[in-house]
């Protein structure tokens, strides 16, 4: 059945076949497919057709629409946690001891991991001292998202203080080679401790506390993946915090 819909745009807009295989980099005869047989292009293929028509790719194929069946398990899916309380302290203690190369925490505040485990900043100079280069990213308790954070899961005041309290903990480990330490103050959606090519992801929930949000174990599996794509989230957030001197 031919795609009327393709075949009217293009009229509209003048485009040959020749012209849209040249911009979509395919032979002329395939286009003319789409348009007398009503074929349907490789995905990549039909967005970039589409982007240049102007034109939704869903209207010129509506096989588009039907959602992609989805891996049962990704493969960097270690294990995933019901909520943040669910965890023993000791996992994240755990995964940073691990670390040889990199260690990175970005957080509003955590600062159950001191209250829990007293030795953390010991920890965390020991790995400085074999190598790790370490980035520890906590908020900033005077910007207005944090504070926002505070009402939405009405805790007040809360996570200011918490976030006040993380800089005391932190502080002493400012100056202290391979380790840095920045606030920040950006909207927050997932907490994230890595340990080189693992990482433990605390999502946030609207109005939930991050205790009781859902907390996903992942371990870096290839590039572009699951993994990656937290740790780029890292990277932007890292870009725009600013340095706390000793």
């Amino acid at each position: 059945m031919p795609n009327e819909r393709l075949r009217a745009v293009m009229e509209a807009g003048g485009w040959t076949h020749a012209a849209l295989a040249d911009v979509t980099g395919v032979d002329p005869k395939s286009v003319e497919r789409w348009v007398n047989l009503g074929r349907t292009p490789r995905r990549a293929t039909a967005l970039a057709a589409a982007e240049a028509l102007g034109e939704d790719v869903h209207a010129l194929w509506p096989a588009f629409r039907q959602a992609r069946a989805a891996r049962a398990v990704s493969p960097e899916l270690v294990a995933l946690y019901g909520q943040r309380a669910d965890l023993p302290v000791s996992v994240f203690v755990d995964l940073l001891s691990q670390a040889r190369q990199r260690i990175d925490v970005l957080v509003y505040a955590a600062v159950f991991l001191h209250e829990a485990y007293p030795r953390l900043s010991d920890l965390l100079r020991e790995r400085a001292d074999e190598g790790c280069t370490i980035r520890i990213a906590v908020g900033d308790a005077d910007a207005p998202n944090i504070q926002q954070r505070g009402r939405e899961e009405k805790f007040g005041h809360g996570i200011e203080s918490g976030c006040r309290l993380a800089l005391l903990h932190y502080r002493p480990l400012t100056g202290v080679p391979g380790i840095e330490l920045r606030t920040h103050g950006t909207t927050l959606y997932n907490s994230l401790y890595r340990a080189d090519d693992q990482m433990l992801v605390n999502a946030h929930v609207w109005g939930v506390n991050a205790y009781g949000a859902p907390v996903w174990h992942l371990r870096r599996h290839g590039d572009g993946g699951m993994f990656d794509t937290y740790a780029e989230s890292f990277d932007a957030v890292w870009e725009t915090a600013r340095p706390v001197e000793g």
